[in-house]
């Protein structure tokens, strides 16, 4: 059987149960047989983590200890230069073959920003994009983007069986958690606890990491 993987990268500074709750129910979803964390080295797009690359990818590796279908993918960070999404997608069907279905899964806001991305034209000759929407969302797409979802939209996610060149917008359950909230509370001295694993958290108060 042709093998399905799907691929979500982010700067995880520090991962949390959006970003791991948004895995599963795509994994579900699609019937992926991996889905891989790809943790970012140097995000072109966004500023400096707060947490070192290492530092990062073992918070990863922690919130995922107890899936097996979760797996973490390193690749970005053996980089020494920033990380391009479409170099990814190059060596991921480098090491799958043109055969495997991929999908590279990005939130509303980064699929809004999707012509700013290195090459962006190029992923879907490599992936097919399964992009998350919040029940909120009203951010206006780019003609380009509104031109690429009439041509490429696949509605059922059962039909998508193409090794790429597909979109499905997906809704997900609605997890008011971000990465910058909770580097703030810690900030302040309050807890984050319940909106990361604890698995996490203890990384987190062990290292000293996001104290000001």
């Amino acid at each position: 059987m042709t093998l399905r993987v799907g691929v979500l990268g982010g700067t995880f500074d520090p991962i949390h149960f959006g970003h791991l709750r948004s895995a599963v129910e795509v994994r579900e979803c699609l019937a992926l047989d991996e889905l891989r964390l790809i943790p970012n080295a140097t995000p072109p797009h966004r500023d400096i983590p707060g947490a070192s690359a290492p530092q990062r990818l073992e918070m990863v590796r922690l919130a995922t200890a107890s899936d097996d279908n979760l797996l973490v993918d390193d690749c970005e960070l053996r980089r020494d230069r920033p990380s391009y999404t479409v170099e990814t997608l190059e060596s991921l069907r480098t090491e799958l073959g043109d055969n495997a279905t991929l999908f590279l899964i990005v939130g509303w806001d980064a699929f809004s920003g999707l012509p700013g991305w290195h090459r962006w034209e190029d992923l879907l000759q490599l992936a097919s994009l399964v992009v998350l929407q919040r029940p909120e969302q009203d951010q206006e797409l780019p003609e380009v983007l509104k031109d690429l979802l009439a041509a490429r939209s696949v509605g059922d996610p059962s039909a998508m069986q193409a090794a790429h060149g597909e979109i499905l917008c997906l809704a997900q359950t609605p997890l008011a958690i971000s990465a910058t909230h909770i580097r703030s509370l810690i900030q302040a001295g309050r807890s984050p606890r319940f909106l990361l694993p604890d698995s996490v958290l203890g990384y987190i108060e062990t290292n000293g990491l996001y104290r000001p």
